[in-house]
């Protein structure tokens, strides 16, 4: 919108607004736009959310530690939401397909954790959509993102190929043009590139999700990975790096970084609000949205396979309660972890909140400090 005006409208009469043209500029002011943003309102939203008694449940299997936490606002995901979305819509050049790709995508799935939250604040439990409703809605949602890709291939703006780290010359395509020449069979073609969009998206959201147990260990996560793909944004979208660190160029993708540097201006006006001790919770609408957003770029800009990495402690706490799950069925009750998601099991083990806050931080950081090595190492 501002892009909009400043650059398209008034650099032919005012030469100084050319400098809005550059996306570093923009992505500048769209991390600075967010984070305002997020200080300003954040307390009209916690005073809102208190005032229509909108607190959270804790779960009774939890940590007694976690049981004074019982009341605190959550649903504060709205906030990261508008900090995110407003910003993007200011700065980004809003003719670019991908911005209103991954806007969409974070709306969809935000909209799928405020009803989770919903429920929960209606019925004053900490259970909302059952897993299964949930799982079919978050494939609705990627399903969509995997459709809006595909239409974009065919107007030759994105490529299904995947991009393997430590692999230059080996890029597998997703789509088996072979089928393409079946008459009433072409369709099955795009089945495999929409199955792994699905996966991906939806167990990326989840696992933000997981994460969300401690007071600000979610939103911090998400700001060294958000930082992270805003990099890897910009230099996919940029000739000479792209050429450089021999990427798969795609110059509309670059646009791109400004959603990004708004993801991590917003997670730090959060984070100002949701530090220890919180007062307020991101609830679903956040978790989800942020799953969403992060995973949704990491497709569009082909770094898929650097997910593990980008998001690894949103993945290690995903695969902890996949391993839980998975030896208290198979091995008779028995468990790997105290409790999962893995956080918990670092607390039950003498670990205080701080403390395994600023661990997983830590980690958070070390893991995308890789993912960005990958880069070079091809």
């Amino acid at each position: 919108m501002l892009y909009w005006l400043l650059y398209q409208k008034l650099f032919p009469y005012f030469r100084v607004f050319r400098i809005f043209r550059y996306l570093t500029l923009r992505t500048g002011f769209a991390s600075l736009t967010a984070l305002l943003i997020g200080l300003l309102i954040g307390p009209f939203v916690i005073d809102r959310l208190r005032e229509f008694q909108i607190g959270q449940y804790i779960r009774e299997e939890g940590p007694e530690s976690h049981q004074k936490k019982s009341g605190t606002p959550t649903m504060g995901g709205v906030l990261i939401c508008i900090s995110i979305l407003v910003p993007t819509l200011l700065w980004s050049d809003l003719s670019n397909p991908f911005i209103w790709v991954a806007v969409l995508s974070t709306l969809a799935f935000a909209a799928i954790g405020f009803t989770d939250d919903y429920i929960k604040v209606v019925h004053k439990r900490n259970l909302g959509l059952t897993s299964k409703q949930k799982l079919l809605l978050q494939f609705l949602a990627s399903g969509c993102v995997a459709a809006a890709l595909l239409y974009l291939r065919s107007r030759g703006s994105y490529s299904t190929r995947l991009v393997v780290p430590f692999l230059k010359n080996y890029k597998p395509d997703l789509i088996w043009a072979w089928m393409g020449h079946i008459p009433h069979l072409s369709w099955l073609a795009f089945i495999p590139f929409t199955i792994f969009v699905m996966l991906v998206i939806s167990f990326s959201s989840n696992a933000v999700n997981l994460t969300d147990g401690l007071d600000g260990l979610a939103i911090g996560c998400t700001i060294v990975a958000a930082g992270a793909l805003t990099m890897l944004t910009y230099v996919s979208g940029h000739v000479v790096f792209s050429d450089y660190l021999e990427l798969q160029r795609m110059p509309l993708v670059g646009e791109l970084t400004v959603f990004c540097g708004a993801m991590v201006g917003a997670s730090i006006g959060f984070l100002w609000y949701n530090a220890h001790p919180a007062e307020i919770f991101m609830g679903d609408v956040g978790s989800l949205a942020l799953g969403g957003a992060i995973s949704t770029v990491a497709v569009i800009i082909k770094q898929e396979l650097l997910l593990p990495f980008i998001g690894g402690v949103f993945i290690l706490e995903a695969v902890s309660v996949m391993l839980q799950v998975g030896s208290y069925k198979l091995r008779g009750g028995k468990r790997i972890f105290r409790m999962a998601p893995l956080h918990h099991h670092f607390e039950l083990g003498g670990w205080s909140e701080s403390k395994v806050i600023t661990r997983f931080w830590i980690m958070a950081l070390v893991f995308a400090l890789f993912a960005l090595t990958t880069l070079k190492l091809r």
